[in-house]
């Protein structure tokens, strides 16, 4: 079979699970639409957390970054997965315990205030509007590759996938979906890392493949990489830092924080029955992550030494000369995923010397002899342009594997996207319908109208993410890194001293949630644009300078966020009326374990 014809099957089959599930498993309440009735067991929340958790940055681009960043991408690996720990160590089972199962729910009661709750809706949608729009690219870029639409049509195609299981399926639907996702994508994720780890190194275990020896050399794996980008004038891939290492500590700081404070994973905890439940779900999601986390690495290092193979036939050769006329390819004759992917945008040729070969390398090095070896051969600039975000669904196509497994592969970027996408879609329901409408606007809803208002606030929020998934602020995990740092800078400092300190009161949470919103958004949007909207940037208030604080980057700023956060709250605490004497003792009972073993499922 064809690998268009395989790709169909097998996505299109992956989407009829997904939609059977939801129709078997669609919220018929309240409690069903928003925590799935609140029964679901450790094992199987732990996968869908995992599922949830596991986004299209995870799948499509992490390893892609990594590839590109070398070591320094290691912080998008160490701030995930400490923020993981984090959140179910020092948040989770507290939040369970409470009862709320939504972020602004458990804002209005420990801060007695509805304005803290509007707030705290505010902060949400921020952070889960711009952690969306990362899902919508990677769905962009699996559609338009895989089912050879464009761009734009294949946002279109996610919305409408989105929209027919988490809409009608509500928390319940969107479980148990994300059980099959998980499975589908964990498997898209190891079974090429397997062959190409064999492949390469011998050995089938990718984690020990990374530091394996290169077949046929007396090198290690990471060994030969080193040479190979060196030898093309790139950083070396074992010792390359994103900016500064000030940045590069900041960065994994505000991803862990940010993982901590994400509403959208922290709802999940609402799913089982009990406080122990809760934590055994955060253990065995742990488990279910590490599974691609501890792959990334290895997929990240021989993707990037798969693509300079294919391009310079020399990198592989024992003293091969990279810069050779001979060992650049003849773009005429280059393999056919360089073709397929040519079409989505995504890979880009440029001729800039006119011998017909396409020349890869960093052309902006500042090796003096690597520059004289690049104009003795000819070579006029770099022609080859790869987006960060292929480079995992390309993988196994480089690699030259079966069909079947490109088809697992893009079937996997597609359940990664829309598992997060439909968490995503829910906490945006959630707090529109419950928090906004049902406990401040509207507070004689009925359940029906709370269901309805749900759906339909779903809806509008998929027409949302759709547009701005078409209109990027960036590549998918560097949107993603945005959105960590919004939910850095307002909602992990808001619940950690809503847990931590019986004295923070309702004035310091709700200024200490707009500082430190405020302070990371105008820093972003001076990089990025008002809203992400390009050509409104105002860096020139600034002086006209990127990074113009410490060399501290956008996506990085939500740890700067948090520290204005913590302080601004403590500074207005202590200038405002104490909290209410019931409120500390709430604080003080749900922090002790006792009574952890039942908690009254009603919300």
């Amino acid at each position: 079979m064809g690998l268009q014809a395989m790709t169909y099957l097998v996505v299109g089959l992956t989407f009829a699970i997904y939609i059977g599930i939801a129709v078997w498993a669609r919220a018929g309440s309240t409690s069903e639409f928003y925590s799935a009735g609140g029964n679901v067991g450790p094992v199987v929340n732990g996968m869908a957390i995992g599922a949830d958790w596991m986004s299209a940055a995870s799948f499509i681009s992490m390893a892609g970054l990594i590839a590109n960043m070398g070591y320094g991408g290691a912080l998008f690996l160490m701030g995930w997965t400490g923020g993981y720990v984090l959140l179910a160590m020092l948040l989770a089972p507290y939040l369970r315990k409470f009862g709320k199962y939504t972020v602004p729910a458990f804002v209005s009661t420990r801060y007695y205030s509805r304005g803290a709750s509007l707030v705290a809706v505010l902060c949400l949608l921020a952070a889960s509007l711009t952690y969306i729009i990362g899902q919508m690219t990677g769905v962009g870029v699996a559609f338009s590759r895989f089912l050879g639409v464009s761009n734009a049509m294949g946002v279109y195609i996610g919305m409408g996938i989105v929209f027919l299981y988490a809409v009608f399926g509500g928390m319940k639907g969107i479980t148990y979906t994300q059980v099959a996702q998980y499975c589908v994508l964990i498997l898209a994720y190891t079974v090429p890392a397997i062959f190409i780890s064999m492949h390469l190194t011998g050995n089938p275990i990718p984690q020990l493949g990374l530091g394996s020896g290169f077949v046929g050399s007396d090198m290690s794996l990471l060994g030969k990489l080193d040479q190979v980008v060196t030898g093309l004038g790139f950083g070396k891939y074992t010792t390359q830092l994103p900016g500064s290492m000030l940045n590069m500590f900041v960065y994994t700081v505000s991803l862990m924080i940010g993982t901590a404070g994400l509403p959208h994973v922290i709802m999940r905890f609402f799913t089982v029955a009990t406080v122990k439940d809760a934590r055994y779900s955060a253990g065995w999601a742990l488990i279910f992550i590490a599974l691609l986390y501890t792959t990334a690495p290895a997929v990240a290092a021989m993707a990037r030494l798969n693509l300079h193979a294919t391009v310079n036939t020399a990198v592989l050769e024992d003293n091969g000369d990279l810069f050779a006329p001979e060992s650049s390819i003849i773009y005429e004759t280059r393999p056919a995923w360089m073709n397929r992917w040519e079409v989505t945008g995504l890979l880009k040729f440029e001729d800039k010397n006119g011998d017909g070969r396409i020349q890869y390398y960093n052309e902006k090095s500042k090796d003096a002899e690597f520059q004289a070896k690049v104009a003795a051969a000819g070579w006029k600039g770099n022609e080859l342009s790869v987006n960060r975000d292929i480079m995992v669904l390309a993988n196994p196509e480089i690699a030259l594997l079966p069909n079947w497994v490109i088809a697992l592969v893009a079937a996997g970027g597609l359940a990664a996207a829309l598992s997060t996408a439909a968490g995503l879609l829910l906490a945006i329901s959630s707090a529109i319908s419950h928090d906004l409408f049902k406990n401040i606007w509207f507070r004689d809803m009925t359940e029906g109208q709370e269901l309805l208002a749900g759906k339909i606030a779903m809806a509008c929020s998929i027409v949302v993410a759709g547009y701005l998934g078409l209109n990027p602020p960036g590549f998918a995990a560097g949107t993603v890194a945005i959105a960590f740092g919004l939910a850095a800078s307002s909602i992990f400092p808001c619940l950690m001293m809503g847990i931590f300190s019986k004295t923070m009161n309702k004035q310091g949470a709700i200024a200490g949630m707009l500082s430190g919103l405020g302070i990371t958004m105008l820093y972003v949007f001076a990089h990025k644009g008002i809203f992400f909207i390009k050509g409104t940037e105002f860096l020139g208030l600034f002086g006209g300078k990127a990074n113009f604080f410490f060399g501290i980057s956008p996506n990085a700023f939500g740890a700067i966020g948090a520290i204005v956060n913590f302080a601004v709250a403590f500074a207005v605490k202590n200038m405002t009326p104490p909290v209410p004497d019931d409120i500390a003792q709430m604080v003080e009972d749900v922090r002790i374990p006792r009574g952890s073993k039942a908690v009254d499922g009603a919300h």
